[in-house]
């Protein structure tokens, strides 16, 4: 006889138990299947790690640099496997909270690999334990929390080796600290370890196929961020790819081709991958099932329905944005749609993006082109961090905030940053989209000071030709 719940949630990533506490909330009998650690990639093996290595070089690059703010730190250097600890030890901290959340709120934590067969009403759940035996569940309903892994080139050899070639999950675990690095791709994952790599002393190459650096950001915005990178040393390489690798004794050679001019190989002590991801979509029995995949991905709707009664997708498994809240947010959505409630149906419009390198990146809506493309008659304002009294006082003048409007409405399409602290700062801007504020509001609104909140209120009266301080 199999067990029998109303929702079973395969994979416990931020979308994953984030549904699973939701709906348990909601009174539902909730199980969730996890084959790893308890937070997915995200919580292990991406956004937390990730962020407290970055945390790590923040406080070395200061104590380099200890003399501007009228301090002394001599013979200052790191201990590289105390670096990773420290990482290791915040994510294993972070799993073991979630754990505790699940049990608090009476989710039933099955550990194990699973894999769907067909059912009624909704597909059946088998679960591969650690033993190798098998466990059959039943539910009302089947949410996939499966997320995705880092794109590969077997073609041309970029396939991770343990040693040479890394995805991120290696680049978190460094066995040694590479004295020349090449990073493939200049998404928010490269260029966050372009930049710990570089600040840690690296010698650090980019390459991007793209023409541009962070080719979703405001072109303004990874303009600065190049100025930026290079002025701190990083060798950037604009619309190229990596034609092919040769890994030696101790080095792996990579062969550099750009769409115009010549080709060059050098040799790097190790490769980051950073070009994408794709849907953790098999071994999952999809194809048994006619679940619709377009391209690694499951197709669902606004609610995270698949095409399979019964059964529903979100996060990363779902497509772009590749983003943490973005599951979360598509989990909770599902499950009180599933529960009965009314919640608005699921849009990316207002997801905000976060790139924690430094300076710091983050936007949310519409850039400047994307605007106009779409037949929107737009007032841009920018406000200059150098024009802010606290963000002199950190030490941390360079950086701008742009925000885009619309001539005829008032309202703000999008807002883009770089800078320190953008990446808590952006969620002014999201609050206002969400709540359709105008203009208006914005330029009445009190900011404290000192802040760099202030520089959001610049930005805005910049736009109606209104700036204070600038």
């Amino acid at each position: 006889m199999a067990d029998k719940f109303d929702l079973i949630v395969v994979g416990s990533g931020p979308g994953g138990y984030v549904a699973a506490i939701r709906a348990s909330q909601l009174g539902l009998k909730t199980a969730i299947v996890e084959r790893d650690a308890l937070g997915g990639v995200c919580l292990n093996w991406g956004c937390i790690p990730t962020k407290a290595l970055l945390r790590t070089s923040e406080v070395y690059h200061n104590m380099k640099h200890a003399e501007a703010f009228g301090l002394k730190a001599e013979g200052v250097s790191f201990d590289l496997d105390a670096v990773v600890k420290r990482s290791r030890q915040i994510a294993g901290q972070l799993s073991g909270g979630v754990k505790h959340l699940l049990k608090k709120n009476k989710v039933t934590v099955i550990e194990g690999e699973g894999r769907l067969e067909k059912g009624k009403p909704a597909p059946k759940v088998i679960v591969k334990g650690k033993d190798g035996k098998d466990t059959s569940l039943e539910a009302k309903h089947v949410m996939l929390a499966t997320g995705a892994r880092a794109r590969t080139i077997p073609q041309a050899g970029l396939e991770p080796d343990g040693k040479f070639i890394w995805t991120a999950k290696e680049a978190m675990v460094p066995d040694t600290m590479p004295k020349k690095l090449l990073v493939i791709g200049s998404g928010a994952i490269g260029i966050e370890f372009a930049s710990f790599y570089k600040t840690m002393g690296a010698d650090v190459t980019v390459v991007e196929m793209m023409d541009r650096i962070l080719p979703v950001e405001d072109e303004e915005i990874s303009a600065m961020a190049l100025k930026s990178f290079k002025k701190d040393g990083m060798k950037v390489i604009t619309g190229a790819a990596v034609d092919s690798v040769k890994p030696g004794k101790d080095t792996i050679q990579a062969t550099i081709k750009p769409k115009d001019g010549k080709q060059t190989t050098e040799s790097y002590d190790r490769i980051v991958l950073a070009i994408g991801i794709v849907g953790n979509v098999e071994n999952l029995g999809l194809e048994d099932l006619g679940v619709k995949v377009d391209r690694s991905h499951v197709t669902v709707d606004g609610f995270g329905q698949t095409n399979v009664p019964g059964l529903y997708a979100i996060g990363d498994l779902t497509g772009p944005p590749w983003l943490a809240h973005k599951a979360s947010h598509e989990g909770i959505v599902c499950v009180e749609k599933i529960a009965g409630k009314n919640p608005h149906a699921f849009e990316t419009w207002n997801i905000p993006g976060c790139t924690y390198c430094r300076p710091q990146i983050a936007s949310v809506g519409l850039t400047e082109a994307k605007a106009k493309e779409t037949g929107h008659d737009v007032k841009v304002g920018r406000f200059p961090f150098i024009g802010n009294g606290k963000a002199i006082a950190l030490g941390e003048p360079e950086g701008m905030i742009k925000t885009v409007f619309d001539a005829k409405t008032g309202e703000l399409l999008g807002a883009h940053m770089i800078g320190a602290e953008v990446t808590e700062l952006i969620q002014g801007y999201v609050v206002a989209r969400q709540g359709e504020l105008t203009e208006g509001e914005l330029m009445e609104t009190v900011f404290p000071h000192p802040t760099l909140s202030e520089m959001m209120h610049e930005s805005t009266l910049d736009a109606f030709g209104r700036a204070i301080h600038y």
